[in-house]
């Protein structure tokens, strides 16, 4: 059967669970250092290994964080909310269970905005909750032994559980760059997923088109880019397919994803809930949040990068592309929101953002702040008036500023000699070399081929090095063909 029919037979559901370790000092339980990259088990005390007569105490820092993921992701924030131990062995995990959340989670509900190519929609989020990560098995280290580094051991995660409300690999990859994009707008997390700092598991089943119940589920765990989140789900559902065409029974499990050969292999029966015999920590007092707490940390939230992409298109009027560029990364947005105290040409300050300073930044290996933002200012005004052509005001004047911003730039662009001439005897000048040097173009334009007009300009501008106004240019081109 063609993919094509087979994707018109089956329904593929997705639900994700995201992992995101959050930029706290110390773990989730203890005094010991959070840090990524440390020597192996240089970050370990007595709490992470589990000393008889140590308890644990709880991280307030992550508290805050997951609450602002929370609010961020439009979640209810449950109040009062407690921790639990997950009685699912970890060979990692010094104590033997996992400190998480779950009957009550601190996060409950929310959703977030994707815009895939089938239109904008949110997908819902069933919870957010907190739990305390694993340490590393190595295993490749020695043929008759496991090593175990503990620094991991103990770090805070928020794990970001979505519901099954995604149909696509393009929708999954597009919710998780989302989050990525999220966590690293608040500063709780900071998104690296070669680091494993975000990961993500997928849930993936099928079911007729049409059906209401669920198939049985795969999850596909540790997937540590957005590539191999989409292509693990594509490879997935592709095998299941195959299997329900042949009659087959899928099985639910656990897979893990080979970027090597982009294929998916069997780790384990998926476990069911019941599996991890979760009861309450008795080690831990249950969480309490007041209402002037969750005010507090809601005011002092940055503005939302949905928000922005919203303010740009009302309020300033720029199109969907720009306003979707500008809030693709904090940095740039609080770079924009600060230039526009400076000019109120908006459109042309998101052009050069989203083009020549990007490109610059990217080439230069240099900090946005890096340019003057009333000089920047001073560049759409020359350019506005045109006095200066966009192409040098981006080429040659824009990387001039950062090198001496102690003149203005009017003056510097009269020193590059930038500054485009209208002086007609020197247009008329430049227009005769060309036309006389394309005798054949001019008899092709003067039979009706018009839009040789471009290449005349093209070359007007080359001969004058960019200093010739184009339009004062064009008009006299017009005027030389007419006879």
């Amino acid at each position: 059967m063609h993919i094509e029919s087979r994707q018109e037979k089956y329904e593929a559901v997705i639900g994700l669970e995201v992992h995101a370790r959050l930029l706290t000092k110390s773990k989730l339980f203890s005094g010991d250092a959070n840090i990524y990259g440390s020597e192996p088990n240089e970050n370990v005390g007595v709490i992470t290994l589990a000393h008889p007569g140590t308890l644990p105490k709880t991280n307030k820092k992550a508290i805050e964080y997951a609450v602002m993921m929370g609010i961020a992701c439009n979640c209810t924030i449950n109040q009062k909310n407690y921790f639990a131990r997950k009685h699912y062995f970890y060979p990692d995990l010094p104590k033997g269970f996992q400190i998480s959340q779950h009957t009550v989670p601190i996060c409950g509900s929310g959703f977030v905005t994707i815009k895939p190519s089938t239109g904008e929609r949110n997908i819902k989020l069933h919870h957010i909750h907190l739990e305390e990560d694993a340490g590393k098995s190595i295993h490749e280290l020695h043929e008759d032994f496991s090593y175990i580094d503990y620094n991991r051991a103990g770090t805070p995660l928020i794990e970001i559980v979505t519901e099954p409300d995604m149909h696509s690999a393009e929708e999954a990859g597009l919710f998780v760059t989302e989050l990525r994009k999220l966590v690293r707008w608040i500063n709780i997390c900071d998104g690296n997923m070669e680091e494993g700092s975000l990961r993500c598991d997928a849930n993936i089943s099928l079911r007729l088109k049409g059906e209401t119940k669920l198939g049985t589920k795969v999850e596909v765990k540790n997937l540590n880019s957005i590539r191999n989140i989409r292509k693990a789900i594509e490879v997935e559902i592709e095998r299941m397919t195959a299997l329900l065409d042949k009659g087959e029974k899928i099985f639910q499990q656990t897979r893990s994803f080979d970027a090597t050969n982009d294929t998916t292999f069997e780790i384990r029966e998926k476990e069911e809930a019941n599996d991890y015999r979760y009861f309450p920590e008795p080690d831990l007092p249950p969480i309490s949040l007041s209402d002037e707490y969750l005010i507090n940390i809601k005011n002092n939230l940055p503005a939302l990068p949905q928000q922005l992409y919203k303010k740009y298109q009302s309020e300033f009027g720029l199109n969907e592309y720009d306003a979707a560029q500008l809030t693709s990364e904090k940095e740039i947005a609080d770079y924009f929101e600060s230039a526009i105290h400076h000019t109120t040409n908006y459109k042309a300050l998101a052009n050069w953002i989203n083009g020549p300073i990007r490109q610059l930044i990217n080439e230069e290996k240099i900090s946005l702040n890096d340019i003057p933002l009333n000089r920047l200012a001073e560049i759409i005004e020359i350019v506005d008036k045109e006095e200066v052509s966009f192409s040098n005001a981006s080429l040659k004047l824009l990387p001039a500023i950062i090198k001496d911003n102690s003149k203005p730039v009017a003056e510097l662009a009269s020193s590059l000699h930038l500054i485009q001439t209208k002086n007609t005897d020197e247009l008329k000048d430049w227009v005769t070399v060309v036309l006389h040097k394309m005798p054949d173009k001019v008899a092709e334009y003067k039979k009706g081929k018009k839009g040789l007009i471009g290449l005349f300009v093209g070359e007007v501008k080359k001969l004058s090095k960019g200093k010739a106004d184009l339009k004062s240019v064009t008009a006299l081109l017009e005027d030389e063909l007419s006879n």
